[in-house]
């Protein structure tokens, strides 16, 4: 039995949809669906309390990795990782922003086809770059990344994306989402905004089918002569963005291999994840409240809701509730997002344990096969 005077099976269909819900209409579904009425407060206790276990026992699970370093499932033949932030409001009118990794599988394709990508899956924090690297671990272990064939790393050019590809997947194959690449032509073509003309729009899309189809080697000269008579002073800035990652930019070596070249499942994610619950209207969150909602929209997005509530449960039968406010307040919107600074990406204590560095997996990029 759970503490209490709800039934452990209330219990979990209150937490369930607190999980899918803001707290009121959480409490007049279960209401509906149960015929037993809850209060809101007690809706947001009994969902708090699970997001807090179930964050304590997901913590014990990556502290149990970094120390014992077990076996590691079978991974797929082709995985794709996508890292990205999504920003949300937190009490008091800042915001912070919400880390997300996605997870899939890459079916085959070809270069004829969008890279179809399956069996998805999330882990989200509110925590800084390194310790959103050692969050993860537990997600990446379950997925069986390290035993995965070929690991293909779709994410924007971010210091601190770049950094948790290099701590967790180094060899992986990166890829520069196609998104990105565009926006940097366009500033340097300068074919957005007022000062747009019939020439700068022509020259766009043609560098932009030629970088898909031919990759930015082939048309990198042409972009640096265009960016030295750019009159823009930040040009020199997004011409040395393109040329540090060409090698993130062969396209149609990627799209021949049959991997996606946009982070799109990432970027859904931020939506399906953590926006639909976390940035309701007039929502602003403890932050200390933000991680334990987090874990439980993993569960239910992961399709993992049976099993973690199981171990939800079996802590808070052994060492009781946690209690922390976790009822986002509304205030007046702010309309200023700041995000975080970069921070170190690679916690030098933790990189010799790390799987990957201890196995030494080796995989090839296609290009060099």
């Amino acid at each position: 039995m759970l503490p209490g005077s709800v039934t452990p099976s209330l219990q979990a269909h209150a937490a369930h949809l607190g999980t899918w819900l803001p707290f009121g209409r959480a409490a007049a579904m279960l209401t509906t669906f149960t015929q037993v009425a809850l209060s809101e407060s007690t809706v947001q206790r009994l969902t708090e309390t699970t997001g807090m276990a179930a964050l304590a026992v997901a913590e014990a699970e990556v502290t149990h990795i970094q120390e014992v370093w077990p076996a590691v499932p079978a991974g797929p033949d082709t995985a794709v990782v996508s890292v990205d932030g999504a920003m949300v409001p937190l009490v008091g009118g800042d915001w912070a922003e919400v880390k997300t990794l996605a997870v899939g599988v890459v079916e085959p394709a070809d270069a004829e086809q969008a890279a179809a990508i399956t069996d998805l899956s999330y882990a989200s924090r509110l925590l800084d770059a390194q310790q959103f690297q050692v969050a993860t671990l537990g997600e990446l272990y379950h997925r069986g990344i390290e035993r995965a064939g070929q690991v293909v790393a779709v994410n924007d050019g971010a210091t601190w994306i770049q950094g948790w590809v290099a701590f967790h997947c180094p060899t992986a194959v990166r890829i520069l989402d196609f998104a990105h690449a565009t926006q940097r032509l366009a500033i340097l073509g300068q074919s957005e905004g007022p000062t747009a003309t019939d020439v700068t729009r022509a020259w766009f899309a043609t560098m932009q089918h030629r970088l898909k189809h031919e990759g930015m080697a082939a048309i990198l000269a042409e972009v640096m002569a265009v960016a030295a008579g750019h009159p823009d002073p930040l040009a020199a800035n997004h011409l040395a963005y393109l040329v540090k990652r060409v090698e993130q930019m062969a396209y149609p070596t990627f799209r021949a291999a049959g991997w996606p070249i946009g982070s799109g499942i990432v970027e859904s994610a931020n939506k399906l994840v953590v926006e639909a619950r976390l940035k309701g209207a007039g929502m602003h969150w403890a932050r200390a409240s933000v991680n334990p909602m987090l874990v439980l929209r993993n569960a239910v997005c992961n399709d993992r809701w049976r099993a973690v509530w199981a171990a939800s449960a079996a802590h808070i039968r052994q060492h009781g509730r946690a209690n922390r406010p976790m009822t986002p307040r509304t205030l007046p919107p702010t309309p200023e997002v700041v995000p975080e600074p970069p921070m170190p990406v690679v916690p030098p204590a933790l990189e010799p344990k790390h799987p990957w560095r201890r196995y030494g997996q080796k995989l090839t990029h296609p290009a060099k096969r």
